[in-house]
């Protein structure tokens, strides 16, 4: 069977004694929103997990989830931390916090040796989404080491009700291919369309069909070589900034302008959930028991 793996990026998470809110328990039976994404990902099609964490949370990441789930598939860990950085390269003092998403999939350099998806550890993606990326994986050929997929949720589907959120609206050509992804904040649910903000103070107005990026990714190693070089160029240019960030979305985006990169664009009608508000978690509760009692998921998860 062909080896694909499922990249968790949980670097971002904390310690459970910290009450973070992305390891509090939303299941019936006590699961977190990582075991539902990792049972869809086994169920697609899936054969190893690596997750992507800081070497401050190994244990007790290892015993909230990971134990659980090297006793049903192969798991691996990379560390992502802020002096994790090319030969020449060193930290701001008083910079706290790693280089962002891009940083995060360059730290899997040698351990992801296969074709893999991305995802983040806090959202709930549903399943459709799962086996369209793997069944795109694994139907790849040695040759199309630049050929990525991304999976495009619908707007509408992914927005809180508690508050604005930040997502990348996609543009999509005719091919199903994208062409554009722009990181685009303060979008909140108004009647009929969604609103966020330009940038400079004003609004703009968004179709709540459109397709956006939730940072569900398909990617060949092909990716990380490039992240590689384009870490270098980042760090020239914005090195010595406290808050800089090297993100996965926009380095994709660029590299699909440059030709380096054709990301194919599948379409996911799933709701997304996710905690980005305290507020949000009973709604999230809530949704995960309506699908246990569908019978999408069972009482007791793992």
């Amino acid at each position: 069977m062909k080896k694909i793996t499922l990249v968790i990026m949980a670097a971002g998470l904390g310690s459970r004694y910290g009450g973070i809110k992305q390891l509090e328990p939303v299941g019936p039976s006590g699961e977190i929103i990582m075991d539902y994404s990792i049972y869809d990902g086994i169920e697609a099609g899936f054969n190893k997990v690596v997750f992507i964490i800081r070497k401050d949370l190994e244990r007790d990441f290892k015993e909230i989830i990971g134990n659980r789930i090297s006793k049903i598939v192969d798991v691996g860990y990379v560390f992502q931390e802020m002096d994790n950085l090319p030969f020449g390269y060193g930290v701001p003092a008083d910079r706290t916090k790693p280089w962002g998403t891009g940083q995060a999939i360059l730290c899997c350099q040698g351990a992801v040796k296969e074709p893999f998806a991305v995802i983040n550890a806090d959202d709930y993606y549903g399943k459709e989404a799962f086996v369209k990326v793997y069944e795109y994986l694994a139907g790849l050929k040695s040759e199309e080491e630049n050929n990525y997929c991304m999976a495009g949720f619908v707007l509408g589907n992914t927005l809180s009700e508690n508050g604005a959120v930040t997502r990348g609206i996609c543009q999509v050509d005719g091919n199903g291919l994208l062409t554009d992804i722009i990181e685009t904040r303060e979008i909140e649910r108004k009647e009929n369309y969604a609103q966020a903000s330009d940038g400079k103070g004003g609004k703009i107005k968004l179709d709540l069909k459109c397709a956006v990026s939730m940072n569900m990714w398909g990617f060949t190693t092909g990716l990380i070589k490039e992240l590689e070089t384009g870490f270098i160029n980042f760090l020239n240019e914005h090195g010595n900034e406290l808050k800089s960030e090297y993100l996965l979305p926009e380095e994709v985006g660029r590299l699909v302008k440059e030709g380096k990169a054709a990301v194919h664009v599948l379409s996911s009608k799933d709701k997304w959930f996710g905690v980005t508000y305290k507020e949000d978690k009973q709604m999230v509760v809530e949704s995960f028991r309506a699908l246990v009692d569908q019978g999408v998921y069972p009482e007791n998860l793992f």
